[in-house]
């Protein structure tokens, strides 16, 4: 039904190799993966103004990617409530890799953070009741 493959691939017609391509392992995709997630953790931690967070985060994407992670100026924070909630998702996500990693210290951290925006929303939920 269907015409065989007659040309070799292109890896084969060029001589190449699986290990002539660059590759990360899945432990460095991970870090990879990690240290953008706290990036942007840090990055609306910084929005929200929770300086002593930032710093714990920043000191934990420098660990992973081997440099001080940019820095954006504390802006005006716009919707609180909103700020929060991308907070609370995105430190889900960097416990979930910091979990598969068995990066204890940034599973705590995230954790942390977790709760505290958990614990934010639902005090902005509460004085938004009344």
């Amino acid at each position: 039904m269907y015409e065989p493959i007659r040309t070799k691939s292109v890896v084969h017609r060029m001589g190449g190799s699986r290990t002539d391509y660059p590759h990360s392992s899945r432990a460095e995709a991970l870090d990879i993966q990690l240290a953008g997630h706290l990036g942007a953790l840090l990055a609306v931690t910084d929005e929200l103004g929770l300086a002593e967070s930032a710093a714990e985060i920043a000191a934990q994407v420098a660990r992973l990617r081997g440099a001080q992670p940019p820095r954006a100026p504390r802006g005006a924070a716009g919707d609180r409530a909103a700020l929060h909630q991308r907070a609370h998702d995105l430190a889900a996500r960097a416990l979930l890799v910091a979990a598969s990693r068995a990066d204890t210290t940034v599973a705590i951290l995230a954790a942390r953070s977790m709760d505290t925006h958990a614990a934010a929303l639902e005090s902005l939920d509460l004085a938004g009741a009344h």
